[in-house]
């Protein structure tokens, strides 16, 4: 088995996380709010930042700010994927097509997520901005826009009104942010 080393130094982090299969189901009407409803739970008890996101139909990219002193966003995630496959179970059955292996039904794993994610600890300001902007302009890297501020789900208006990001950003070859890993 593998042994899979994570960060244990510094509080802020770049996740990616995809569904079981690649299904195209995190945008949908019933799982969008429950979604959100569940990380909201998750963060009054286990308190964590959210600062920047991206929702698509089959992933998610965001960053995270634990407190200080505080690394255990596993946890937090584990939590946040449990909940979320517990309460769309019944609504997801209706839309979803993907069937477990025999190691999933072993592990007790649903059909909603991937069994791991995708970390990387922010090491300063300049990784911040470069995952930002790898955040803010995957709808367009995948085609679902043709520019960051066309897709709903994602925290690149926030940014807009920070000042942070023209609203045409992204729209322009010298706006594409570099690649980053984890998808």
């Amino acid at each position: 088995m593998s042994n899979y080393r994570r960060a244990r130094e510094g509080n802020t982090y770049f996740f990616t996380l995809i569904t079981y299969q690649r299904q195209p189901i995190l945008c949908l009407e019933q799982c969008r709010p429950t979604l959100r409803e569940v990380i909201k739970e998750v963060q009054f008890e286990h308190p964590f930042e959210i600062k920047a996101w991206v929702l698509l139909p089959d992933h998610l990219h965001c960053i995270w700010e634990l407190p200080e002193g505080d690394f255990n966003y596993s946890m937090r995630w584990g939590l946040i994927k449990k909940e979320f496959t517990k309460r769309i179970r019944l609504s997801y059955e209706m839309v979803g097509t993907a069937h477990p292996t025999e190691s999933r039904k072993k592990h007790r794993e649903g059909t909603v997520w991937q069994r791991r994610f995708w970390e990387h600890q922010i090491r300063n300001e300049r990784d911040i901005a470069v995952h930002c902007d790898y955040i803010h302009y995957n709808p367009v890297k995948h085609g679902l826009v043709g520019s960051p501020k066309d897709w709903l789900y994602s925290t690149f208006h926030r940014y807009v009104k920070k000042g942070a990001y023209p609203m045409e950003w992204g729209t322009s070859k010298i706006d594409f942010p570099e690649e980053i890993g984890g998808e």
